[in-house]
């Protein structure tokens, strides 16, 4: 019985694996052994920075919100604090996204956020005294 090498379905995995490999430099975009591992490779870095973007997106808006505070005069962890006393249920990228767009707004859950953190401190005081 003669060898089976299935030739046609292997051009054709070939094929897409050179397709995926167009762009890459020297034997990396030509031959097949060297543009597999470079693929492969290029996956593993588009995976990982997928997740990497979402944490790369969350200190954008913590550096935006961090600029928009001080401007306030408070700082972005005591900001963090006190609208967990105030019970402001707002994430951070929503935050960030009304400072930049209204300025007016996002005024007015500083004033409460500083209120908070002085109802705070206050009954902080009383419980140790």
């Amino acid at each position: 019985m003669p060898r089976a090498t299935n030739s046609p379905a292997s051009r054709k995995r070939h094929k897409k694996v050179l397709k995926y490999a167009r762009g890459y430099f020297g034997n990396k975009s030509k031959l097949f052994r060297y543009a597999k591992d470079a693929v492969q490779h290029a996956w593993q870095y588009a995976y990982a920075a997928r997740k990497k973007k979402k944490g790369d997106r969350r200190s954008l808006w913590i550096i935006r919100l961090n600029a928009a505070v001080r401007a306030h005069d408070i700082t972005y962890s005591r900001f963090i604090e006190g609208l967990h006393a105030a019970n402001i249920q707002m994430d951070r990228k929503v935050l960030s996204d009304l400072a930049i767009r209204d300025e007016v707004a996002f005024a007015g859950i500083v004033a409460q956020v500083k209120d908070a953190l002085k109802t705070k401190a206050a009954t902080a005081a009383q419980a140790k005294a």
